[in-house]
């Protein structure tokens, strides 16, 4: 058991609280009413004000107050106060937290109550009326929840209670447990009260006060459960046996009341409740006949043990722990040494949050001042753009800062994230190597490449219809012999890698550009990390969300346009390569296997860190195998690949037809040949087209992919990202005149709300120090 649980000294008189008491009197001179106690609980009731018109989060020792309905909480609480303002009546308890702060003040003879204004550490005028009280506690909810839209509110209501019979105490009144919302209420009120109470109750500065009636037994008590899993060990916990007197009929014998004032067994041996009992009736009285109600039940409860009960209580044991007065004594000597004891940490604390706001203060005064001096804003803003730049250049060189697991993508999130799910005309699930590793930047990059190789080594050559195959071939017939079958198979393969090739090249840039969206996040992420450790800010940009947009817009842009490039980049190798005026299908070595002085042969490697890899098929090609389309023609081994230069158009216009006739009588011959072959064989011109269509597919797609894409991509991509960005950047966002540049900074009514931040930043600076310099001036009392 904690030791603020322990068992307060015994009185030696039950009439504590009336204000002639000899007991209460020497209890407010000695103890709590010296200058040095009452000078703390008044900076510590300024920094509670604060803290709720600021919402800062102090912990400042609190109690609070918990409990069901109908559990005697608004009773206990208007006991506390000394004055009874129909606190049950208006049933604030139900929708908001009401903080009371409690001021011991002799000359106030009557009560004086102020609210504090919302959002604001303002106090209003005094309201002396207990039916003005109510009604400001009512109207206040009405409108907070009228605003918020809701049932229950968390926001706190702070009423400060000067009074010369009400002890220095800070409650904080939470809504009551309910089991069901009343009519009118929502369905979801009790779940919404329950969350709200624990929320308040968690912090682990605060005392819980929970009371429970003593009708209801320790086992069969709905709220203790709930509790229980705040505080398991009920370790800031004090537990109150409210309307002890409905109880006090049940007892006879000695060894009976001994063992419910004990609270053994349910509760644990260390627990030590409180057990108090308050006027039931509820007509309007004064508030000194209020005072003395409260303390004759007192009395009357103590004389109802001693003489009703045979052989009495333990009156060493238990008497410290029986009636209101002894429970206000207790609880407020209580919260005055945590007081104490916490006075230390919140003077580091406030120190802390005062170099914190005037950090603030000062962002703030530099954003406003900016705004009136472009130049060293434009200069702030090159830095911070060429900064991010650098990242982006590290990305793609390779990084493992920030953390791969947190800002790296699988294949599978790239696709989904992407929106590109498949590749266009593969029917197989590409897996290429690292897919389950999480990667970005230039590491993801080329997995992205090597996905895109398998993807196009995967798709099957397309089945090309009879009818499709005669309009092709008879309109080449007349021109004699195996020419016009080897120009037929030709048309039909360059028809093919364009109509099945062109979807795979566009996929790629899409999910290349993809890849170096995302570079932006991770190098903001990077430039970031790079001010805490390193204490330095190349252009403080923090805060202007305007030009952060425009920033990212703008890489956004150029990453798109070099995606839009490069697909007419690689739309330019596919139509070199399908050209009529290409060399790519009349390879002798592809038709006929690679010679012993072929040049032809194929080079592909690739680390592979995860569980699972794409190997293409092997395709061991000899002198009497031919080349099976969709299949790769080499797999996981090395070698080189030597092409011949692809001529262009121009050159093939001047007399490429010419050139080339020499070579395509000499294939003419060899397809003569091969078709002899062929047809002593028995084996139909469709097939036989068929077969050097996929043969003439499979060399188109071999050059493409291994010899001009490739490249193309890579150089295509990654060299402007690393030369051409800033330079792009800078003509969109700093090449602009003044009045264009500042709208990143400045928009419409952005000058008024860095000026209201700065106000209310400085009525924040100028309590917090106030709060600050009265905390010192206590700590040096302690």
């Amino acid at each position: 058991m904690a030791t603020f649980l322990k068992t307060p000294p015994a009185h030696t008189t039950t009439d504590t609280f009336s204000s002639s008491s000899p007991v209460s009197n020497h209890h407010h001179e000695t103890t709590h009413s010296s200058s040095f106690s009452k000078s703390r609980f008044e900076a510590y009731n300024r920094l509670q004000s604060a803290a709720v018109a600021f919402g800062e989060k102090l912990p400042i020792p609190e109690i609070v107050a918990l409990g069901g309905q109908s559990d005697g909480k608004s009773s206990l609480l208007e006991a506390l106060l000394g004055f009874q303002f129909n606190v049950r009546e208006v049933e604030m308890g139900t929708c908001r937290p009401l903080i009371l702060q409690m001021v011991h003040d002799p000359t106030a003879l009557d009560p004086r109550c102020r609210f504090q204004e919302e959002d604001s550490e303002e106090y209003g005028s005094p309201i002396v009326s207990s039916l003005a009280i109510a009604d400001t506690i009512k109207s206040r909810t009405d409108a907070m929840l009228k605003k918020t839209k809701t049932a229950v509110s968390s926001k706190p209501i702070v009423m400060r209670a000067e009074y010369a019979h009400c002890p220095n105490l800070t409650i904080i009144d939470t809504p009551g447990f309910v089991l069901k919302a009343k009519k009118g209420e929502p369905e979801s009120t009790p779940e919404e009260i329950l969350s709200m109470v624990i929320s308040l109750a968690s912090p682990p500065h605060r005392i819980l006060l929970f009371l429970q009636q003593s009708s209801v037994e320790w086992c069969s008590s709905l709220w203790l459960d709930a509790i229980r899993d705040i505080d398991p060990a009920f370790r800031r916990t004090l537990i109150v046996v409210s309307k002890f007197d409905n109880r006090l009929k049940e007892f006879t014998e000695r060894w009976e009341v001994d063992r419910y004032l004990s609270a053994s067994g349910y509760l644990g041996e260390n627990m030590q409740p409180f057990f108090v009992a308050l006027p039931k009736e509820r007509t309007a009285v004064s508030n000194d006949e209020f005072r003395r109600q409260i303390s004759q039940v007192d009395s009357d409860v103590i004389r109802h043990l001693k003489e009703n009960v045979k052989g009495g209580y333990d009156e060493e044991r238990y008497k410290s722990r029986i009636g209101f007065g002894c429970l206000r004594d207790y609880l407020e000597s209580e919260l005055h040494r945590r007081y104490k004891e916490a006075t230390p940490s919140i003077l580091a604390l406030l120190e802390q949050r005062c170099s914190e706001v005037t950090a603030q203060l000062n962002i703030l005064d530099s954003k406003i001042l900016a705004t009136s001096d472009v130049a060293h804003l434009r200069k702030s803003a090159m830095s911070f753009a060429s900064s991010i730049c650098n990242h982006m250049g590290a990305l793609i060189d390779g990084a493992a800062d920030p953390d791969p697991e947190q800002w790296g993508k699988t294949t599978e999130e790239e696709k989904s994230e992407s929106g590109m799910g498949s590749w266009p005309g593969v029917i197989s699930d590409i897996k290429p190597p690292n897919a389950n590793i999480r990667l970005y930047g230039g590491a993801a990059f080329e997995r992205v490449m090597h996905e895109f190789r398998c993807a196009a080594y995967s798709v099957q050559y397309p089945t090309v219809s009879r009818e499709k195959m005669s309009n092709i071939t008879l309109a080449r017939a007349g021109r004699g012999g195996g020419r016009g079958i080897a120009e037929a198979a030709a048309e039909i393969a360059r028809a093919s890698a364009k109509s099945w090739l062109a979807p795979l090249l566009d996929t790629a840039c899409e999910r290349l550009a993809f890849v170096l969206i995302n570079l932006f996040d991770l190098a903001m992420e990077k430039n970031q990390h790079l001010h805490f450790d390193y204490g330095k800010k190349p252009g403080d940009m923090d805060g202007y969300v305007g030009f952060h947009a425009a920033l990212r817009r703008s890489y956004s842009c150029f990453i798109k346009d070099l995606a839009k490039q490069r697909k007419q980049l690689v739309r330019q190798h596919l139509d070199s390569v399908t050209s009529p005026y290409s060399q790519v299908c009349y390879e002798t070595d592809l038709l006929y296997g690679p010679g012993p002085n072929s040049t032809f042969s194929y080079q592909t490697s690739c680390l592979d860190f995860s569980d699972q890899e794409n190997i293409p098929p092997v395709n061991n090609n000899n002198n009497n195998q031919q080349t099976t389309p969709g299949k790769l023609l080499k797999a996981a081994g090395e070698a080189s690949m030597t092409v011949p230069e692809t001529p262009s158009p121009e050159n093939a216009i001047d007399g490429g037809a010419r050139k080339r006739h020499p070579r395509i009588l000499g294939e003419n011959k060899m397809l003569g040949n091969m078709a002899s072959q062929n047809s002593s064989q028995q084996v139909s011109t469709y097939n036989e087209i068929c077969s050097l269509a996929a043969q003439h597919f499979a060399r188109i797609r071999e050059v493409l992919v291994e010899r001009s894409v490739t490249t193309a991509l890579n150089s295509g991509f990654l060299t402007p990202c690393r030369e051409d960005l800033m330079v792009a950047l800078g003509m969109d966002l700093f090449a602009v005149k003044d009045e264009k540049f500042m709208d990143m900074f400045v928009a419409p009514g952005a000058i008024d709300i860095l000026q209201n931040e700065r106000e209310s930043l400085l009525k924040r600076q100028k309590t917090l120090q106030s709060c600050l310099t009265e905390f010192k001036s206590v700590a040096t009392s302690l």
